[in-house]
């Protein structure tokens, strides 16, 4: 099969490679890709920036979620059969969509959304998960809540924007001038011009912040919310927290400490619960999350569909920061 790899971490562009058509496990199927997305982990794993979480063997096919159609069932698996239009996002330890077939488990599955098409539906699996497990499961959002979504024209923002108006909370976001119109037509109440307003100083006692930017970013994000509130970043730094609840050991956990410290300080100093996110697969909420979609609730947002061979130049396209919603790699 055909697939995009690299060789080695840092900044090397990928190269088109003949790859063997990966074998299936017991409960894993073999998903034809017809389309998949770019995200930020993708240029993330590459430089070599998730090395201490996860571990890869080169040469590693990128790619972070899919849209496709099931080719193949192990002798297990009971929820699909051949010719099942899905879409999902793989286990970590087992990415690879910008190529022509993945091995999946089918755990992490779930039937794509019947009114997409397959570019649509690629877009969704990576930013949906991460917004409903940010939005739902830690911040456990509450109607009339207000959350401040940064970043509200990007793919993870288009995104949380509609599933925070859907779940009744009353959402600021961050954008430029070219993404107001975008943002407010996704349901933002208060649009932030990150050019020329400082949002920290606009916005005061909120109940949580989704953070995407990182850094600075996340560090005045504390600034805004009140006592009591979180914080949730998939860009920030993991804590001592996070490597105790996902079990990566005293030797990580202590250097999650140490490295996250001054979070920690504005933690204590803010009275504010702070998160770092990193996302896990889950069919059963990307079936809640297509019913969403079929309903008419959410809608997925595209600002540019490249063709396989140009998937490097998607990659360099998505890191000038420019694009409005997903990026789409049209495999088949």
């Amino acid at each position: 099969m055909r697939a995009m790899v690299i060789d080695k971490y840092g900044k090397v562009p990928m190269r088109l490679a003949e790859m063997p058509i990966p074998e299936i496990g017991e409960y894993e199927v073999l998903a034809e890709i017809h389309a998949a997305s770019i995200n930020p982990i993708d240029f993330k794993i590459r430089d070599g920036k998730v090395k201490l979480l996860v571990k890869y063997k080169m040469p590693l096919i990128l790619g972070n979620d899919f849209a496709g159609v099931v080719a193949k069932v192990g002798a297990k698996v009971t929820r699909f059969k051949v010719g099942d239009e899905i879409y999902a996002r793989p286990r970590k330890s087992k990415i690879g969509t910008f190529a022509e077939y993945i091995a999946i488990h089918e755990n992490d599955i779930a039937l794509k959304p019947k009114n997409l098409s397959f570019e649509e539906a690629a877009s969704i699996p990576l930013v949906g998960l991460t917004s409903y497990q940010a939005l739902a499961d830690i911040l456990q959002l509450q109607k009339g809540q207000k959350i401040l979504i940064q970043a509200g024209a990007g793919g993870v923002g288009t995104f949380a924007i509609q599933l925070a108006n859907l779940m009744g909370a009353t959402v600021a976001t961050t954008a430029s001038e070219a993404g107001t119109d975008l943002v407010k037509s996704l349901g933002a109440d208060e649009i932030i011009n990150y050019k020329t307003e400082k949002f920290e100083e606009v916005l005061k006692n909120y109940d949580a912040v989704f953070d995407t930017l990182g850094s600075e970013i996340l560090e005045k994000s504390f600034e805004v919310v009140k006592s009591g509130g979180k914080i949730v970043s998939v860009s920030g730094l993991p804590n001592a927290r996070f490597g105790k609840e996902h079990g990566y050991g005293f030797f990580k956990t202590f250097l999650f400490s140490v490295a996250s410290n001054k979070l920690t300080k504005l933690e204590k100093k803010h009275h504010v619960q702070y998160t770092f996110l990193f996302m896990k697969p889950s069919g059963e909420q990307l079936r809640i999350i297509a019913d969403f979609i079929e309903s008419g609730k959410i809608k997925p947002v595209i600002d540019r569909v490249f063709s396989f061979e140009d998937a490097q130049k998607a990659i360099e396209y998505a890191e000038l920061g420019r694009a409005k919603g997903k990026i789409i790699v049209k495999i088949k």
